[in-house]
């Protein structure tokens, strides 16, 4: 299995007739995402690589049945109007992929999505991929880029840095380990889908037998997995990289999701209450990969790894 995406959910591109999503569209199909059609208000008719194009979520529904996700591919002031489009025609997880998207729309989206029973990652996501079944969005690059570096087997990543999921996972695929969902839950201070509810959809995945947390300074996202390990919703083994270690209180790093204000977010307590709730915290990002290794090398053969 695999948490989110796999190579049977119907998948839409909002945005499709756009430069960004033509391209990713074909990227996405490449890689074997069954991706069902687009959505361009105004270009309905239009065909792209063999994908019809709607004016509207609703009536690619009509037309297509039922849609598992949508990918959307639009600058970010038209985020949330094709966001609650897409919620309000009932598809139950979107991506989100661009930066900038203002904090009021993100928060209407997620009272909506709440209101839906829905999700969404990001925004400003590079996407989530399922090695050898699907991708939501630009995880991996280019597909034939993604197969040679990615594999499918038992390690899930959850991230809040698109390069750095892409480079742990390529990491811990070239020490003969797969993954079995990478993602990239967004970079911006409020996301649709957090790190702890990465963790938690890994532990009910039985073939995720690992977590990696990739995290950074600023919010408390790390804090609230430590939580959800201490709770007892999460019992897999986590292992955890923080970023931005010597970033000082008012700094910003990487993205808007990444600032210290005050004491809050800062590098220590974020490894701190990682540590107190179980959790392996390397310090040093090449250190992921060695961890994955040495957890899974003390099992014996054929058992599976346990809290």
């Amino acid at each position: 299995m695999a948490i989110l995406i796999d190579e049977k959910k119907r998948v839409i591109v909002q945005g499709i007739t756009g430069r960004e999503g033509m391209v990713r569209a074909r990227l996405m199909l490449d890689y074997g995402t069954k991706l069902i059609g687009g959505v361009t208000p105004g270009r309905g008719g239009q065909v792209v690589h063999d994908l019809p194009v709607f004016d509207s979520v609703a009536e690619a529904r009509r037309a297509l049945g039922p849609i598992d996700a949508s990918v959307i591919f639009v600058p970010a002031p038209k985020v949330k109007e094709a966001a609650l489009e897409a919620l309000h025609a009932g598809v139950p997880l979107l991506a989100l992929i661009a930066d900038r998207v203002p904090l009021y729309d993100v928060l209407e989206i997620v009272e909506v999505a709440a209101e839906t029973g829905a999700r969404f990652v990001g925004p400003n996501t590079v996407g989530v991929m399922s090695p050898d079944r699907a991708v939501l969005g630009m995880m991996g690059g280019a597909a034939e880029t993604a197969r040679t570096w990615f594999r499918a087997g038992p390690v899930g990543i959850a991230s809040r840095s698109g390069g750095l999921s892409a480079a742990a996972g390529y990491y811990i695929c070239r020490a003969g380990i797969g993954l079995s969902t990478v993602v990239h839950v967004g970079g911006d201070a409020v996301v649709g889908f957090t790190l702890r509810d990465a963790v938690e959809e890994f532990e009910r995945d039985p073939e995720t037998e690992i977590v990696v947390v990739i995290g950074e300074i600023g919010t408390s996202q790390e804090e609230q997995v430590a939580e959800a390990v201490v709770g007892g919703s999460v019992s897999k083994p986590v292992i955890a990289y923080i970023g931005g270690r010597a970033a000082q209180s008012g700094t910003r790093y990487s993205h808007a999701g990444a600032i210290i204000e005050g004491g809050r977010g800062t590098y220590q307590h974020k490894v701190e209450a990682l540590r107190r709730a179980g959790i392996h915290v390397v310090e040093a990002f090449n250190d992921i990969a060695r961890k994955v290794s040495e957890l899974l090398g003390t099992r014996p053969k054929g058992e599976r790894v346990h809290g």
